[in-house]
Order: C-alpha cells, then sequence, then structure tokens
C-alpha cells in the first residue's frame, strides 16, 4: 500500500496561507470547462466507510473519472482501495497539495464536511460532499461563500435531486396540477437498536489518528461501545437521525415544494425513549414547521412497532417519504418513486417511478466539464436549505425543557397532522413500554428567512446553536 502522511502539527489555517503562498489557490488552478469535455477527471475520495465505499465504486463507473487517492483518519479502511496506482492519504491536507487532483469527494462524520469543503475550495478542488452538507447553519452558510467566491462546483450527497419521481413531481406541483399545498408530513420510520453504555472512556482504535478524526469538533474522550458509525447518535459529532436519514426526505420536500428559503416557524419536541445508552440525540423526534403558511410535519422515529414486534411501524400507510396533501390530490413519495392519488388516498391520478437518483455522480463530473453550476443537481445552496431544515428542528430540541404530552399539543398548535403525530408517538412508546417522562419540548421559535437568523422569543439562545464551537487547527474561518 502506498501511503502519505503529513505532520498533525500542521494547522488548516497555515495549510491554507501555504497553499496561496506557492501560488496554487484556485486563481492559478487549471479548469477541466478550457481544457476540453474529455479530459480525465481526477478525484481522490476522503472518508472510506459504507458511503466513502460507494463513492469509490460509483466514480469508478463513471467514462473518464479515475479515482487517484483515497483519504482516511483510519489507516485499516484504506487497504483494500490503495492498488493500481490509487494512494492511500491519512491526512486530508495531503490531498489538498495534489496538484493532479481535480475534485474530491467527502464521506467524513458530519462534522468534517464543512471544513473540508471550504478547504477544498480553497485549494481549486470542486467538491462532492455527503449529507447532511453541514454540522451547522452556519457551516453551510460558510460553504456557499467559498463555492462562489473560488468558482467551484459543490455538489450535496442528496440523491434524490438527480431522480426523476421528484422532478416530476415538483413540476407538477408548480405547474398547480393538484391546486394549493395545504400540508405536508416527512417522515423516516426505523427500527435501530441502542448504542450501548460505557462507564467509563473506551480507547481510540489502532490506525486512528484521532485528531485527524475530530477534525474541528471536540477531540473529547469516545464515551460509546463503537468508535465508528454511532458518533452520529451522539451531537457533538452527529445530528441524529434528522441528519442521518430525514435528510434525504427534507430534501424531496424542499425539491417539490420548490423551496429556495428556510422555514419560517419551528418547534420541537421529543426524546431518547426505552434506551439507557451514551447516545444523546432523540430516537423518537417531531417538529411543526411553517413555510410560507403552510404547515409541515418532520419526524423520525427509531424505536421498533413494539416490544413484542421488532420492526419499523407504518404511519399514514407509509415508512418512509413524503405526503403532500394538495386542494386537488395528494401526493406519496419516497426513495425510489411515489404516485399522486385523489384526496381520499385510494385512486390513483399519475405514477411517478424512480430511480433512487443513480445518475448522481456523473452529474456532479458533467457540470465539472461544463464549469456552470447551474448544471448541478444538487448545489450546495440547495442543501444548505435540506440541511437546514433539520438543524431548525434540532436547535428547537437541544433549547427544550422537559413536557408532557399535553404540553406538546398545546404548544404545536391545532393542526390535525401535528395531534395525529403527537398520539402515535405516544402511543408507540408506550407500546415499547417506555415512559414518557423525559419527553423533550423545545420552543416555538420564528426564523427569518431573509437574513437567516432566529427574531423573537429564545432568539439570543437560538441563534448561538447557528455556529458550533471548532477546534483552531481546522476551524472555518469567517472570512472564507
Amino acid at each position: 500500500m502506498v501511503s502519505i502522511n503529513v505532520p498533525n502539527s500542521v494547522s488548516r489555517r497555515s495549510f491554507v496561507k501555504g497553499l496561496a503562498t506557492a501560488g496554487a489557490g484556485v486563481l492559478a488552478a487549471p479548469s477541466l470547462h478550457a481544457q476540453g469535455a474529455n479530459k480525465e477527471v481526477r478525484v481522490a475520495v476522503i472518508g472510506m466507510g459504507v458511503r466513502g465505499k460507494g463513492h469509490f465504486s460509483s466514480l469508478s463507473r463513471v467514462p473518464g473519472v479515475k479515482v487517484v487517492a483515497v483519504c482516511d483518519a483510519d489507516k485499516n479502511r484504506m487497504s483494500k482501495y490503495a492498488k493500481d496506482g490509487v494512494l492511500a492519504v491519512q491526512d486530508y491536507r495531503k490531498i489538498l497539495e495534489m496538484k493532479d487532483v481535480d475534485a474530491i469527494t467527502i464521506a467524513t462524520p458530519n462534522h468534517w464536511h464543512a471544513s473540508m469543503t471550504v478547504a477544498g475550495c480553497q485549494a481549486g478542488k470542486h467538491v462532492y460532499v455527503e449529507k447532511p452538507v453541514s454540522h451547522s447553519l452556519w457551516e453551510s452558510q460558510q460553504m456557499i461563500k467559498a463555492a462562489r467566491k473560488y468558482n467551484r462546483i459543490v455538489q450535496g450527497g442528496n440523491q434524490q435531486r438527480s431522480c426523476p419521481s421528484p422532478q416530476a413531481a415538483a413540476k407538477d406541483i408548480a405547474a398547480g396540477k393538484y391546486g394549493k399545498v395545504l400540508w405536508v408530513h416527512c417522515m423516516k420510520l426505523n427500527h435501530r437498536k441502542p448504542i450501548g453504555l460505557v462507564t467509563k472512556p473506551t480507547p481510540v482504535p489502532g490506525g486512528v489518528d484521532y485528531n485527524l478524526w475530530a477534525g474541528p469538533a471536540p477531540a473529547t474522550p469516545i464515551m460509546r461501545k463503537q468508535f465508528h458509525y454511532d458518533w452520529h447518535w451522539q451531537f457533538d459529532w452527529g445530528d441524529g437521525e434528522m441528519g442521518n436519514w430525514a435528510v434525504h426526505y427534507t430534501d424531496d420536500l424542499c425539491h417539490m415544494l420548490g423551496w429556495e428559503t428556510l422555514p419560517e416557524k419551528v418547534c420541537s419536541a421529543g426524546g431518547r425513549f426505552v434506551w439507557d445508552d451514551n447516545g444523546d440525540t432523540p430516537n423518537m423526534h417531531f417538529t411543526y414547521m411553517e413555510h410560507q403558511g403552510v404547515p409541515i410535519m418532520v419526524e423520525i422515529r427509531d424505536l421498533p412497532h413494539s416490544a413484542s414486534r421488532k420492526a419499523p411501524t407504518v404511519y399514514k400507510g407509509t415508512r418512509g417519504g413524503n405526503i403532500i396533501m394538495c386542494e386537488k390530490g395528494m401526493i406519496r413519495l419516497a426513495r425510489g418513486g411515489g404516485k399522486a392519488y385523489e384526496t381520499n388516498g385510494k385512486k390513483v391520478i399519475k405514477a411517478y417511478p424512480g430511480n433512487a437518483g443513480k445518475g448522481h455522480f456523473a452529474n456532479f463530473i458533467d457540470a465539472i466539464r461544463s464549469g456552470k453550476k447551474d448544471d448541478l443537481a444538487a448545489e450546495i445552496a440547495t442543501g444548505h436549505i435540506s440541511t437546514g431544515v433539520c438543524h431548525l428542528a434540532n436547535i428547537s430540541y437541544k433549547l427544550g425543557q422537559q413536557a408532557t404530552p399535553d404540553q406538546v399539543r398545546e404548544a404545536m398548535g391545532s393542526h390535525q397532522d401535528a395531534r395525529d403525530t403527537i398520539n402515535s408517538v405516544v402511543a408507540q412508546v408506550k407500546a415499547n413500554n417506555g415512559s414518557l417522562d423525559p419527553m423533550q419540548l423545545g420552543p416555538m421559535l420564528t426564523f427569518d428567512p431573509k437574513t437567516e437568523k432566529f427574531v423573537g422569543n429564545m432568539a439570543t439562545q437560538a441563534n448561538t446553536l447557528m455556529k458550533l464551537p471548532q477546534r483552531d487547527e481546522f476551524a472555518i474561518p469567517d472570512q472564507v
């Protein structure tokens, strides 16, 4: 295995400054568009977990693309791919120094997405970044600024944007085929298990550079049994199921309704029910939102249907996707396709077949060749909105206090779908022999979509959570 390392003492700021000093900044970077559409696009994949492996495989099937390097803070994850001239690089900063790398794809833990994207743009690389595109609202704002300043192609990993089903539904809704949108329910109902409980820190696995793994996030002792993946369920590094699975369907929601701004109202509730483990993200999380007057419920559930039935529950006829109720029809759409029905949900009006966005990486490469960000299916600005919906939900939840189901019903108002959701969640927790005592209710927050700041009740506390603390070595600068 060919491997490359750089000293951990190299800070992100000094590294980027060094690129500029050496004349390797974006202004000096050759453009593929200028060199011709047939030039080979050379890509490095950063983060070699499950998604990174998918990146490697998908990119290898795109004509005219060559994966030239893989990168991971865990050396053990790279050996399978470091052959046939593919370099294994533990420190991503070395990837950014490689002049023969045109683009990077980022499949790291969430807390790394924004920092690597900004640094990639500064180094003249085009970027494909997994969902959720950021770990905070401020981060994705900075990502957009970097993409614009350095004129880079930046694609979010919301592959449904390359799927024909939400594309077709979006056109029909915009054309008024189903009339006015009345309400929306966006959901992902899973069956997960607790991550286990440790009472003292677990050791860093062999082969892992923990400083590089933690990056801009806290490098605190590891309080979970499984090092990889289970960071999803700890807010320091992950964003819970909202940022893990719901973000796919919030993206479909934003796509089909043509959202270019974030919701104006948000109120979250939920809790980590039944489980006694080291996770701190909710396993039942439901959020009431309003966008331009349309009421929306966004929810995730990770508990099984019941203590005796270990499978995902079914709510309103589905386990995942969006229900969009309109004046003249109802659309049900999930990954892979959907249908429009008459308002009673029985007679099919139109089918929306899909392919789960299989051409998303090819779309990224095509946009690199054309040099046009508008050719992207999921340009970073759209990822900012769909990921931002999840961040708003988490911010309200984090500001929450213990509450009863009746207090939650009162806070979320008279919208019938909200009340149905609350009642269903309460029943499911009880069916799993769980207590509702730890139910948490966040405030009803008001968000100004023009300034992208909270206003009114608890705005100061909410705005503070828009930007998370970052370690200096890997911090994103205020001025990108």
